[in-house]
């Protein structure tokens, strides 16, 4: 029995947890506001809020999804927010005005999904400004309007908001008419509903959903599908001594709100952001992205490149523990036995005299599969690299960890001549294909110039790109 609230609605039902959110959304309950786009998670219109009850049961932490690829399982004891569930009934809530008031929706599409997400905005715990909003509506395709319409309608709700530093009371939202009153009543009643729920007891295994959903949904969706969100054994970021330990069901945005990991990786936003939307973040979980095993992996990438190790937990609760570079054994095959399960990521935290950097190629900026992707992470002492860490995907047939080149560069003076050496031991290494992401040599050339870019960004003052051009 799969039990939650869907706006001011108790939900119990026995329907299959493999199911996508959105087709119950829409054929069972019969809430139509929230759009059938693309099924892939990338244009938003299907944006739905999913509102998690904290540990002491006081409150609710609410993140927006694209609920085309999220199994209807993953709502279990949740607080499901369609666009119908943000309605005042008799007037226009603030993010409903703002686009209003600034000429923001045309066909209107769109428009149910950008409400939601800018209503999440004003629920989240971030800072009320400009940044924040577009990255709350960073998932949301519009194809009318060119955007500035809506930007404008950003503005003036981080206004209405005034452009509180914090989370914002529930309250205070009620009363600037950001979301309805009902909103308050939300934890005891997930409460009431999580005493109830049993642990799900289902086989297949998902943890993010936002690549299998993809694929194979049309596979799933009468199917009973085991959440790793519920397992907290799963979940969560644990820094003890040098050592960072993240479980597998812990997702992007969990890494992308985690303080300390953000001092340690000062650019770590800036490299997320070029991961996916604020919705697939908020979805995305490492194990996914391990176990999914695409050559481009963007955070198989990221990983690999701190040589990290992952923890496989067995049936019987037995653990073994291998390096992530030796995880993968050939094209989506990987080290994985039947009944097992990825459980942890671990590795070393940076230190004072770390270097890292993430690189990404693809046709857009942002919200696209990777061409060519690269990580990279130095140890300095005084000018020579005593230890590196380079990784790279879509330029074989897995996401390739660069054991000689990393070994080359390990002892040895940080130099142009180096680098160079260094790329020409690279080529040798990588074996891309041509595919719809571009032909292999384009890709030889990626991988070459995000070496390269690795340098430039970690070392300004020693390194300019057009430097490495004139002497390849």
């Amino acid at each position: 029995m799969i039990q939650f609230i869907l706006n001011n609605k108790t939900i119990k039902t026995d329907l299959p947890s493999g199911m996508t959110l959105l087709d119950f959304v829409r054929y069972e309950q019969r809430l139509t506001g929230t759009k059938i786009g693309c099924r892939e998670g990338d244009c938003g219109a299907c944006t739905t809020l999913v509102g998690t009850l904290n540990e002491d049961g006081t409150e609710i932490s609410y993140q927006s999804i694209t609920s085309c690829i999220s199994p209807l399982g993953n709502a279990n004891g949740k607080h499901i927010v369609t666009v119908e569930g943000t309605n005042l009934q008799e007037k226009l809530t603030a993010a409903q005005n703002a686009m209003k008031d600034n000429y923001a929706t045309q066909c209107g599409f769109c428009t149910p999904g950008f409400v939601v997400a800018l209503t999440g905005f004003a629920l989240s715990k971030v800072e009320k400004n400009f940044d924040n909003a577009l990255d709350a509506i960073s998932g949301n395709i519009c194809r009318c309007t060119g955007y500035k319409s809506i930007e404008r309608a950003a503005h003036q709700l981080c206004g209405n908001l005034e452009y509180s530093k914090s989370a914002i009371a529930l309250d205070t939202l009620i009363q600037k008419e950001v979301i309805p009153s009902y909103f308050k009543d939300i934890p005891k009643r997930l409460q009431a509903i999580q005493k109830e729920s049993k642990p799900q007891k289902n086989k297949k295994a998902v943890y993010g959903g936002t690549d299998i959903y993809v694929q194979k949904a049309d596979n799933l969706i009468d199917a009973d599908v085991y959440n790793i969100g519920f397992n907290p054994d799963l979940k969560g970021i644990k820094i003890e001594g040098e050592v960072c330990s993240m479980g597998a069901g812990t997702t992007v945005t969990d890494l992308w709100n985690h303080g300390e990991l953000n001092r340690y990786f000062p650019n770590l936003r800036k490299h997320l952001k070029l991961v996916s939307s604020e919705q697939i973040r908020n979805m995305a979980s490492f194990g996914g992205n391990f176990v999914n095993a695409s050559p481009i992996g963007d955070m198989t990438i990221f990983f690999l490149a701190l040589n990290s190790d992952i923890i496989i937990q067995n049936q019987d609760g037995n653990e073994r523990t291998i390096a992530l570079k030796d995880f993968y054994k050939s094209y989506k095959t990987f080290d994985l036995k039947e009944g097992e399960l990825l459980k942890t990521i671990q590795f070393k935290l940076p230190t004072k005299q770390s270097k890292f950097n993430f690189e990404k190629v693809c046709k857009r900026t942002h919200l696209d599969i990777a061409s060519v992707n690269s990580a990279i992470h130095l140890t300095m002492e005084n000018d020579t690299i005593s230890e590196a860490h380079v990784a790279m995907g879509g330029v074989y047939e897995i996401p390739r960890y660069l054991h000689k080149t990393s070994e080359f560069l390990e002892g040895k003076k940080l130099t142009m001549e180096l680098i160079l050496k260094a790329n020409d031991i690279l080529q040798d290494e990588i074996s891309p294909i041509s595919d719809v992401r571009g032909s292999s040599e384009y890709k030889r050339l990626l991988g070459r110039q995000l070496f390269f870019a690795h340098f430039t960004e970690l070392f300004p003052k020693q390194f300019q790109l057009n430097d490495f051009v004139a002497h390849a």
